[in-house]
């Protein structure tokens, strides 16, 4: 694949991706994310990908308290789309890898053939202990270990005929899986640890990153592509980012301050208790209210602004998040992403 990807994040979860009480409502409902879906092919985006949340940070919005699964999620948005990428989620610690792979199957059948997978190998203790599924005795580094085997299966499964696996946290015995996917899923994940980064590099397509600024950004990328070349496979680089426009850059400027005035510092608070005290790049942005990269402006200076942050950190691609996903994908769409593609052709 040549070219830039332009993708977007859809508010499969309450909030969305700005940790705010004065946004615009976000509910994470199902027709906030279908409306999303259809206007992001109609105004060309490449993919759509939705995440998988268990539960909440609480605060006054109760952040990301409310989600749809996002496999389920995306069966729906592939039957009321023709041409985007539908890119769902699971987590390896709570799918069986057999299921995973019938799953991910079945959606690259209703898609007809645009299925793509995100692999999580946990996220925060609270999400899968509530339920039972959080194992004490795996490190943050056997989770990756587990999650190892869990991609081999899958893959395994989506080309074989018939699987026998033995491994440390799987045992597989003439294991089938039937139909096959109609082409290979596209397979990402967003590990940023030592360990999750070189997951991520090795076992797929591609990888989100991000970082606290561009210039982590732009090393993160630059790591991705290394150890690529010494694993002799490609790899392609995608980063989140956040469009807030309006007619002027100050009237920009303005919304996003008010944004920001709303912060919900009870949930960035459950944010930091989720995912530790240090946090990492995504808590550390959110406690300015945005959790992604961000581009504020008119749609002339963000298009200008994302050119920039492209080359300047050599990413393959976005994903973008909206505060407004219908007025931002369409703005995006039709004023931003014909510059961006001109920039890169």
């Amino acid at each position: 694949m040549t070219g830039k990807e332009f993708g977007v994040f859809l508010p499969v979860a309450n909030g969305g991706w700005i940790v705010s009480t004065a946004t615009p409502v976000l509910n994470g409902g199902w027709p906030q994310n279908r409306d999303a879906a259809i206007a992001a092919e109609r105004e060309g985006f490449d993919f759509v990908m939705a995440m998988g949340k268990w539960r909440g940070f609480g605060g006054t919005t109760n952040h990301w308290g409310t989600s749809l699964e996002a496999v389920t999620m995306m069966a729906g948005i592939a039957a009321a789309t023709r041409r985007i990428k539908v890119w769902a989620t699971l987590h390896a610690i709570l799918h069986n890898p057999a299921v995973a792979a019938k799953m991910i199957a079945t959606l690259d059948h209703i898609s007809g053939g645009r299925a793509g997978l995100n692999i999580v190998a946990g996220a925060f203790q609270g999400e899968f202990e509530q339920m039972g599924a959080w194992d004490a005795a795996l490190d943050h580094d056997a989770r990756y270990d587990l999650t190892e085997e869990w991609t081999a299966i899958v893959k395994r499964l989506w080309r074989e005929p018939s699987v026998d696996f033995a491994g440390r946290y799987f045992n597989f015995k003439d294991c089938v899986s039937e139909p096959k996917p109609l082409h290979p899923p596209e397979l990402i994940c967003a590990g940023m640890s030592a360990r999750g980064f070189e997951f991520s590099v090795r076992e797929c397509d591609g990888c989100f990153i991000g970082g606290r600024n561009e210039a982590e950004t732009a090393d993160a990328s630059a790591r991705a592509r290394a150890l690529a070349a010494r694993l002799g496979k490609p790899i392609r680089t995608y980063c989140m980012m956040t469009v807030i426009t309006a007619a002027t850059d100050a009237e920009a400027e303005a919304k996003a301050d008010r944004y920001r005035r709303g912060l919900d510092e009870g949930a960035v608070l459950g944010m930091l208790q989720s995912y530790g005290v240090a946090g990492n790049a995504m808590t550390a942005r959110a406690q300015g209210a945005f959790m992604t990269q961000t581009a504020v402006g008119s749609p002339a200076t963000c298009a200008r602004k994302i050119e920039a942050f492209l080359r300047d950190c050599d990413i393959d691609g976005l994903m973008f998040v909206f505060d407004d996903y219908l007025e931002g994908t369409q703005v995006t769409g039709r004023e931003i992403l014909p510059a961006l593609r001109s920039a890169f052709a």
